[in-house]
């Protein structure tokens, strides 16, 4: 086990936490037949202003989950 094993840990645990509320800040109040694919008409829709930078900060933060869950996988191995 990696001195660094206990810090990735952490490290998935505060990102899955922060996935999860960007998703759900990511349903725009649509509830929850929104939240699960009640609504088709929004598929192709264009992000514009703050949904883009929600739509991207979740595209990197699910790319860091990656990577620190390989590395905690890698450290407590």
């Amino acid at each position: 086990m990696s001195a660094f094993a206990p810090y990735f840990q952490i490290s998935v645990i505060f990102i899955s936490i922060a996935l999860v509320v960007l998703v759900l800040l990511q349903s725009k109040g649509a509830g929850l037949g929104g939240l699960f694919g009640g609504e088709t008409g929004s598929l192709y829709k264009t992000r514009r202003g703050a949904e883009k930078y929600l739509f991207n900060l979740t595209i990197g933060l699910s790319i860091a989950f990656f990577i620190f869950a390989i590395l905690t996988f890698l450290a407590v191995g």
